[in-house]
């Protein structure tokens, strides 16, 4: 039985330059580094954790 992973796609949407090292670490740590870069990552706690501490600089779209 394979099971189908839930995934959510993110968006980078602004600069991690004025900012915390931690917050640009994290969104290295999230695959962006660039605006504009979009990546689909697997919905797990600790990808939602990274998510939500940049929250203000990526943009979050759900897929099934």
């Amino acid at each position: 039985m394979s099971k189908t992973k839930k995934t959510v796609t993110v968006k980078q949407t602004r600069s991690a330059i004025r900012r915390p090292k931690d917050q640009g670490q994290t969104l290295l740590g999230l695959g962006l580094n660039k605006i504009g870069r979009v990546r689909v990552l697997e919905d797990t706690p600790s990808i939602r954790g990274m998510i939500n501490k940049v929250s203000h600089l990526v943009e979050v779209i759900e897929t099934k």
